[in-house]
Protein backbone atom coordinates (compact mmCIF):
# COMPACT_ATOMS: atom_id res chain seq x y z
CA UNK A 1 0.00 0.00 0.00
CA UNK A 2 1.43 3.27 -0.99
CA UNK A 3 2.92 5.81 1.59
CA UNK A 4 0.97 8.74 1.85
CA UNK A 5 2.38 12.40 0.57
CA UNK A 6 0.98 15.95 1.74
CA UNK A 7 0.68 19.02 0.53
CA UNK A 8 -0.19 21.77 1.58
CA UNK A 9 -3.35 23.97 0.44
CA UNK A 10 -5.97 26.33 0.96
CA UNK A 11 -9.57 25.43 2.03
CA UNK A 12 -12.51 27.55 1.13
CA UNK A 13 -15.70 26.85 3.73
CA UNK A 14 -18.85 29.86 4.65
CA UNK A 15 -21.07 30.40 6.97
CA UNK A 16 -24.81 31.99 6.48
CA UNK A 17 -26.81 33.83 8.56
CA UNK A 18 -29.99 35.72 8.63
CA UNK A 19 -30.16 40.01 9.57
CA UNK A 20 -32.33 42.94 9.52
CA UNK A 21 -31.05 45.52 6.39
CA UNK A 22 -31.16 49.27 7.09
CA UNK A 23 -32.08 52.09 4.78
CA UNK A 24 -28.09 52.91 4.25
CA UNK A 25 -27.65 49.34 3.56
CA UNK A 26 -30.18 49.23 1.30
CA UNK A 27 -29.24 51.54 -1.01
CA UNK A 28 -26.01 49.79 -1.40
CA UNK A 29 -27.35 46.97 -2.67
CA UNK A 30 -29.77 47.98 -4.82
CA UNK A 31 -26.13 49.96 -6.29
CA UNK A 32 -24.02 47.26 -6.56
CA UNK A 33 -27.01 45.37 -8.56
CA UNK A 34 -27.38 48.16 -11.05
CA UNK A 35 -23.72 48.44 -11.02
CA UNK A 36 -23.32 44.67 -12.06
CA UNK A 37 -25.89 45.23 -14.64
CA UNK A 38 -24.05 48.05 -16.35
CA UNK A 39 -21.26 45.63 -16.90
CA UNK A 40 -23.45 43.15 -18.28
CA UNK A 41 -25.04 45.76 -20.77
CA UNK A 42 -21.14 46.80 -21.68
CA UNK A 43 -19.94 43.57 -21.56
CA UNK A 44 -22.78 42.32 -24.29
CA UNK A 45 -22.46 45.03 -26.46
CA UNK A 46 -18.34 45.27 -26.58
CA UNK A 47 -18.37 41.39 -26.73
CA UNK A 48 -16.12 40.76 -23.73
CA UNK A 49 -15.88 38.10 -20.76
CA UNK A 50 -12.74 38.39 -19.41
CA UNK A 51 -12.02 40.52 -16.11
CA UNK A 52 -9.36 42.49 -17.57
CA UNK A 53 -10.90 43.24 -20.95
CA UNK A 54 -14.15 43.93 -18.57
CA UNK A 55 -12.46 45.77 -16.20
CA UNK A 56 -11.00 48.64 -18.95
CA UNK A 57 -13.97 49.03 -20.45
CA UNK A 58 -16.75 49.42 -17.08
CA UNK A 59 -14.76 50.63 -14.78
CA UNK A 60 -14.69 54.73 -15.48
CA UNK A 61 -18.53 54.11 -16.30
CA UNK A 62 -19.47 53.09 -13.12
CA UNK A 63 -17.65 56.67 -11.32
CA UNK A 64 -21.30 58.13 -11.11
CA UNK A 65 -22.35 55.70 -8.33
CA UNK A 66 -21.00 57.40 -4.64
CA UNK A 67 -19.75 53.86 -3.46
CA UNK A 68 -16.48 53.16 -2.80
CA UNK A 69 -14.43 52.55 -5.74
CA UNK A 70 -13.43 48.81 -4.36
CA UNK A 71 -17.17 48.03 -4.92
CA UNK A 72 -16.45 48.80 -9.26
CA UNK A 73 -13.95 45.98 -9.03
CA UNK A 74 -16.57 43.68 -7.08
CA UNK A 75 -19.68 44.33 -9.43
CA UNK A 76 -17.03 44.03 -12.94
CA UNK A 77 -16.13 40.31 -11.41
CA UNK A 78 -19.69 39.29 -10.73
CA UNK A 79 -20.88 40.12 -14.08
CA UNK A 80 -17.79 38.24 -15.60
CA UNK A 81 -19.40 35.20 -13.54
CA UNK A 82 -22.60 36.08 -15.09
CA UNK A 83 -20.98 36.54 -18.53
CA UNK A 84 -19.36 33.36 -19.27
CA UNK A 85 -22.11 31.37 -18.54
CA UNK A 86 -24.44 33.42 -20.60
CA UNK A 87 -21.50 32.82 -23.41
CA UNK A 88 -21.70 29.05 -22.44
CA UNK A 89 -25.18 28.56 -22.67
CA UNK A 90 -25.40 30.37 -25.94
CA UNK A 91 -23.21 27.92 -27.49
CA UNK A 92 -25.45 24.92 -26.33
CA UNK A 93 -29.23 26.85 -27.24
CA UNK A 94 -29.68 29.99 -29.09
CA UNK A 95 -32.77 31.47 -27.42
CA UNK A 96 -30.66 31.93 -24.09
CA UNK A 97 -32.66 35.22 -22.65
CA UNK A 98 -30.66 38.35 -21.45
CA UNK A 99 -28.96 38.25 -18.56
CA UNK A 100 -30.28 40.59 -15.55
CA UNK A 101 -29.22 41.13 -11.90
CA UNK A 102 -33.04 41.59 -10.36
CA UNK A 103 -32.09 40.67 -6.90
CA UNK A 104 -30.57 43.49 -4.58
CA UNK A 105 -27.32 42.07 -3.50
CA UNK A 106 -23.70 42.54 -2.77
CA UNK A 107 -20.63 40.54 -3.59
CA UNK A 108 -17.22 41.82 -1.94
CA UNK A 109 -13.59 41.09 -0.70
CA UNK A 110 -13.04 44.22 0.42
CA UNK A 111 -14.32 47.07 2.52
CA UNK A 112 -15.50 45.12 5.84
CA UNK A 113 -13.88 43.83 8.57
CA UNK A 114 -15.00 41.66 11.96
CA UNK A 115 -14.61 43.67 14.83
CA UNK A 116 -13.63 41.68 17.94
CA UNK A 117 -15.50 38.61 16.40
CA UNK A 118 -19.11 39.79 17.29
CA UNK A 119 -20.12 42.21 14.50
CA UNK A 120 -19.50 43.23 10.79
CA UNK A 121 -18.07 46.47 9.73
CA UNK A 122 -18.99 47.33 6.48
CA UNK A 123 -18.15 50.58 3.96
CA UNK A 124 -21.48 51.61 2.70
CA UNK A 125 -20.34 55.11 1.67
CA UNK A 126 -16.46 56.42 1.64
CA UNK A 127 -15.75 56.84 5.22
CA UNK A 128 -19.48 55.77 6.52
CA UNK A 129 -19.72 52.31 7.72
CA UNK A 130 -22.85 50.21 8.95
CA UNK A 131 -22.65 47.07 11.41
CA UNK A 132 -23.96 43.99 11.35
CA UNK A 133 -23.91 41.88 14.92
CA UNK A 134 -22.81 38.13 14.25
CA UNK A 135 -25.12 35.58 15.57
CA UNK A 136 -23.93 32.77 18.37
CA UNK A 137 -23.70 30.09 15.47
CA UNK A 138 -21.55 32.63 13.17
CA UNK A 139 -19.25 33.48 16.29
CA UNK A 140 -18.54 30.11 17.13
CA UNK A 141 -17.59 29.22 13.27
CA UNK A 142 -15.10 31.90 12.70
CA UNK A 143 -13.67 30.91 16.37
CA UNK A 144 -13.87 27.10 16.13
CA UNK A 145 -9.82 26.74 14.98
CA UNK A 146 -6.84 29.13 15.16
CA UNK A 147 -5.87 30.36 11.36
CA UNK A 148 -9.00 30.92 9.98
CA UNK A 149 -8.89 34.13 7.19
CA UNK A 150 -12.48 35.77 6.43
CA UNK A 151 -12.00 36.11 2.90
CA UNK A 152 -15.22 37.75 1.26
CA UNK A 153 -18.94 38.68 2.59
CA UNK A 154 -22.29 38.25 0.33
CA UNK A 155 -24.88 39.76 1.19
CA UNK A 156 -28.67 40.36 -0.06
CA UNK A 157 -31.92 41.86 1.89
CA UNK A 158 -31.98 39.51 4.52
CA UNK A 159 -28.85 36.79 4.55
CA UNK A 160 -25.38 37.19 5.41
CA UNK A 161 -22.76 34.41 4.05
CA UNK A 162 -19.16 34.95 5.10
CA UNK A 163 -16.40 32.71 3.10
CA UNK A 164 -13.21 31.95 5.30
CA UNK A 165 -10.10 29.76 4.31
CA UNK A 166 -7.58 27.81 6.27
CA UNK A 167 -4.27 26.33 5.05
CA UNK A 168 -4.31 22.51 5.32
CA UNK A 169 -2.45 19.79 4.75
CA UNK A 170 -3.66 18.19 2.04
CA UNK A 171 -2.97 14.08 1.18
CA UNK A 172 -2.02 13.50 -2.35
CA UNK A 173 -1.75 9.91 -2.25
CA UNK A 174 -3.69 8.48 0.91
CA UNK A 175 -3.39 4.97 2.72
CA UNK A 176 -6.92 4.00 1.16
CA UNK A 177 -9.65 4.69 -0.17
CA UNK A 178 -13.49 5.17 0.41
CA UNK A 179 -16.46 4.21 -2.79
CA UNK A 180 -19.43 6.05 -2.17
CA UNK A 181 -22.10 4.60 -3.95
CA UNK A 182 -25.36 7.25 -3.90
CA UNK A 183 -29.02 6.31 -3.77
CA UNK A 184 -32.49 7.19 -3.08
CA UNK A 185 -33.05 5.49 -0.40
CA UNK A 186 -28.97 5.13 1.18
CA UNK A 187 -25.56 5.96 0.77
CA UNK A 188 -23.64 2.61 0.65
CA UNK A 189 -19.95 2.55 1.09
CA UNK A 190 -17.16 0.45 0.52
CA UNK A 191 -13.47 0.83 1.86
CA UNK A 192 -10.23 -0.88 1.30
CA UNK A 193 -10.02 -2.94 4.14
CA UNK A 194 -13.25 -4.66 3.07
CA UNK A 195 -15.85 -3.26 5.08
CA UNK A 196 -19.35 -1.97 3.79
CA UNK A 197 -21.10 0.53 5.28
CA UNK A 198 -24.76 1.61 4.53
CA UNK A 199 -26.42 4.99 5.65
CA UNK A 200 -30.05 5.48 5.73
CA UNK A 201 -31.49 8.09 3.79
CA UNK A 202 -35.30 7.11 4.07
CA UNK A 203 -36.07 9.46 6.03
CA UNK A 204 -35.38 12.24 3.56
CA UNK A 205 -36.84 10.22 0.96
CA UNK A 206 -40.30 10.15 3.51
CA UNK A 207 -39.90 13.97 3.55
CA UNK A 208 -39.68 14.71 -0.17
CA UNK A 209 -42.96 12.38 -0.75
CA UNK A 210 -45.01 14.24 2.06
CA UNK A 211 -44.19 17.75 0.81
CA UNK A 212 -45.27 16.43 -2.95
CA UNK A 213 -48.22 15.84 -1.64
CA UNK A 214 -48.57 18.32 -0.09
CA UNK A 215 -48.27 20.81 -2.85
CA UNK A 216 -50.16 18.23 -5.46
CA UNK A 217 -53.07 19.79 -3.72
CA UNK A 218 -52.44 23.74 -4.02
CA UNK A 219 -54.97 25.04 -6.44
CA UNK A 220 -53.88 28.84 -6.97
CA UNK A 221 -54.57 30.16 -10.00
CA UNK A 222 -52.59 32.93 -9.63
CA UNK A 223 -48.89 32.47 -11.18
CA UNK A 224 -47.42 34.67 -8.92
CA UNK A 225 -48.96 33.79 -5.34
CA UNK A 226 -48.51 30.32 -6.67
CA UNK A 227 -44.96 30.43 -7.11
CA UNK A 228 -44.23 32.20 -3.73
CA UNK A 229 -46.07 29.23 -2.06
CA UNK A 230 -44.14 26.70 -3.64
CA UNK A 231 -41.16 28.48 -2.66
CA UNK A 232 -41.75 28.60 0.52
CA UNK A 233 -42.81 24.95 1.14
CA UNK A 234 -39.41 24.20 -1.13
CA UNK A 235 -37.44 25.91 1.65
CA UNK A 236 -39.26 24.04 4.50
CA UNK A 237 -38.04 20.85 2.27
CA UNK A 238 -34.84 21.83 1.46
CA UNK A 239 -33.85 22.28 5.50
CA UNK A 240 -35.04 19.16 6.47
CA UNK A 241 -33.46 17.12 3.82
CA UNK A 242 -30.08 18.47 3.73
CA UNK A 243 -29.93 17.92 7.59
CA UNK A 244 -30.08 14.33 7.05
CA UNK A 245 -27.84 14.68 4.53
CA UNK A 246 -25.70 16.82 6.37
CA UNK A 247 -25.44 14.02 9.10
CA UNK A 248 -24.82 11.30 7.15
CA UNK A 249 -21.74 12.98 4.82
CA UNK A 250 -20.25 14.08 8.16
CA UNK A 251 -19.93 10.69 9.19
CA UNK A 252 -18.80 9.35 5.72
CA UNK A 253 -15.41 11.87 5.59
CA UNK A 254 -14.92 11.78 9.67
CA UNK A 255 -14.13 8.05 8.59
CA UNK A 256 -12.51 9.00 5.62
CA UNK A 257 -9.87 11.05 7.49
CA UNK A 258 -9.71 8.87 10.11
CA UNK A 259 -8.42 6.41 8.36
CA UNK A 260 -6.67 8.37 5.93
CA UNK A 261 -8.27 7.10 2.95
CA UNK A 262 -9.55 8.86 -0.24
CA UNK A 263 -13.13 9.50 -1.34
CA UNK A 264 -14.24 7.77 -4.47
CA UNK A 265 -17.59 8.37 -6.43
CA UNK A 266 -19.39 8.23 -9.58
CA UNK A 267 -19.64 10.93 -12.16
CA UNK A 268 -23.04 11.55 -12.51
CA UNK A 269 -24.87 13.18 -15.85
CA UNK A 270 -27.56 13.50 -17.43
CA UNK A 271 -30.28 11.85 -15.18
CA UNK A 272 -32.95 14.48 -15.00
CA UNK A 273 -33.09 13.83 -18.89
CA UNK A 274 -34.25 10.67 -18.43
CA UNK A 275 -37.28 11.37 -16.19
CA UNK A 276 -38.95 14.16 -17.93
CA UNK A 277 -42.64 14.22 -18.72
CA UNK A 278 -43.44 12.56 -21.45
CA UNK A 279 -40.88 9.95 -21.53
CA UNK A 280 -43.37 7.12 -20.77
CA UNK A 281 -43.06 7.35 -16.49
CA UNK A 282 -46.03 8.38 -14.11
CA UNK A 283 -45.73 11.46 -12.18
CA UNK A 284 -45.24 9.85 -9.07
CA UNK A 285 -41.83 7.72 -10.27
CA UNK A 286 -40.80 11.18 -12.05
CA UNK A 287 -41.35 12.93 -9.02
CA UNK A 288 -39.68 10.60 -6.28
CA UNK A 289 -36.57 10.22 -9.05
CA UNK A 290 -36.27 13.74 -9.72
CA UNK A 291 -35.67 14.19 -5.89
CA UNK A 292 -33.19 12.52 -5.91
CA UNK A 293 -30.14 14.54 -4.08
CA UNK A 294 -27.31 13.21 -5.45
CA UNK A 295 -25.71 16.86 -6.35
CA UNK A 296 -26.45 17.95 -2.90
CA UNK A 297 -24.86 14.75 -1.51
CA UNK A 298 -21.66 14.99 -3.73
CA UNK A 299 -21.25 19.09 -2.86
CA UNK A 300 -21.64 18.02 0.91
CA UNK A 301 -19.00 14.96 0.71
CA UNK A 302 -17.01 17.46 -1.67
CA UNK A 303 -16.67 20.36 0.08
CA UNK A 304 -16.38 18.62 3.69
CA UNK A 305 -13.60 16.36 2.59
CA UNK A 306 -11.33 19.57 0.91
CA UNK A 307 -11.68 20.91 4.33
CA UNK A 308 -9.78 17.75 5.77
CA UNK A 309 -7.61 17.71 3.09
CA UNK A 310 -8.87 14.46 1.71
CA UNK A 311 -8.91 13.80 -2.16
CA UNK A 312 -11.67 13.17 -4.00
CA UNK A 313 -11.79 11.27 -7.49
CA UNK A 314 -14.79 10.87 -9.72
CA UNK A 315 -14.84 7.43 -11.94
CA UNK A 316 -17.66 6.69 -15.12
CA UNK A 317 -20.76 5.76 -13.64
CA UNK A 318 -20.95 3.10 -16.68
CA UNK A 319 -22.08 -0.75 -15.15
CA UNK A 320 -20.91 0.03 -11.39
CA UNK A 321 -24.78 -1.65 -10.79
CA UNK A 322 -24.85 -3.73 -13.23
CA UNK A 323 -20.91 -5.43 -13.78
CA UNK A 324 -20.08 -7.72 -11.12
CA UNK A 325 -17.04 -6.09 -8.64
CA UNK A 326 -15.20 -9.67 -8.62
CA UNK A 327 -15.04 -10.88 -12.31
CA UNK A 328 -16.50 -7.84 -14.68
CA UNK A 329 -19.37 -10.08 -15.84
CA UNK A 330 -23.09 -8.99 -16.66
CA UNK A 331 -25.36 -9.43 -13.78
CA UNK A 332 -28.85 -10.45 -13.56
CA UNK A 333 -30.98 -8.54 -10.70
CA UNK A 334 -33.11 -10.95 -7.97
CA UNK A 335 -35.40 -9.63 -5.61
CA UNK A 336 -35.07 -7.46 -2.85
CA UNK A 337 -32.36 -5.43 -4.73
CA UNK A 338 -29.88 -8.40 -5.06
CA UNK A 339 -27.52 -9.52 -7.97
CA UNK A 340 -26.57 -12.92 -9.10
CA UNK A 341 -23.35 -13.81 -11.01
CA UNK A 342 -23.47 -16.40 -12.93
CA UNK A 343 -20.11 -16.87 -13.50
CA UNK A 344 -18.47 -16.99 -9.60
CA UNK A 345 -21.86 -17.94 -8.34
CA UNK A 346 -22.85 -15.69 -6.00
CA UNK A 347 -25.20 -13.05 -5.37
CA UNK A 348 -24.54 -9.95 -4.07
CA UNK A 349 -26.14 -6.64 -3.00
CA UNK A 350 -26.67 -4.06 -5.79
CA UNK A 351 -25.65 -1.02 -3.91
CA UNK A 352 -22.74 -2.95 -2.38
CA UNK A 353 -21.76 -4.55 -5.32
CA UNK A 354 -21.80 -0.71 -7.11
CA UNK A 355 -19.99 1.04 -4.18
CA UNK A 356 -17.18 -1.81 -4.57
CA UNK A 357 -16.78 -0.90 -8.37
CA UNK A 358 -16.68 2.17 -7.92
CA UNK A 359 -14.07 1.59 -4.97
CA UNK A 360 -11.41 -0.48 -7.44
CA UNK A 361 -11.66 2.00 -10.43
CA UNK A 362 -11.07 4.93 -7.82
CA UNK A 363 -7.84 3.32 -7.13
CA UNK A 364 -6.65 3.05 -10.61
CA UNK A 365 -7.29 7.16 -10.86
CA UNK A 366 -4.49 7.41 -8.91
CA UNK A 367 -1.85 5.77 -10.49
CA UNK A 368 -0.06 2.42 -11.22
CA UNK A 369 1.55 1.91 -7.45
CA UNK A 370 -1.85 1.39 -6.37
CA UNK A 371 -2.51 -2.16 -5.25
CA UNK A 372 -5.45 -3.85 -6.41
CA UNK A 373 -8.72 -3.37 -4.52
CA UNK A 374 -10.81 -6.32 -6.16
CA UNK A 375 -9.81 -4.99 -9.72
CA UNK A 376 -12.31 -5.68 -12.07
CA UNK A 377 -12.19 -6.84 -15.78
CA UNK A 378 -11.73 -4.35 -18.39
CA UNK A 379 -15.07 -4.90 -20.19
CA UNK A 380 -15.84 -3.25 -23.67
CA UNK A 381 -19.04 -1.36 -24.04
Amino acid sequence: MPNSVVVTTVAVKSVKQNYTPSEQMLDLLNDFRLMVNDCIRIGLKENVTSLKSLSLKAYHQLSNYQVPSYYRLCAISAAVGVLKNYRKASRKKSDVKTPYARRLMLTTCYGFKIKDGKQLRLSVRPHRYEYIQLNQHTKDVLSAEPGLTVRSVCLTTSTLSISYSKQIDAIEKPAGLLGIDRNLDNITVATSSGEDIRFDLSKATEIKAKYRDVKSHFTRSDARIRHKIFGKYGEKQRNKVNQIIHNVTKQVVKKAKKEKLGIAMEKIKGIRKLYRKGNGQGNRYRGRINGWSYCEIQRQVEYKARWEGIPVVYVDAWGTSSRCSICGCKTYSNEHRQLYCPKCNISVDRDVNAARNILARGGLRFGPDWRPIEAMVSVKR
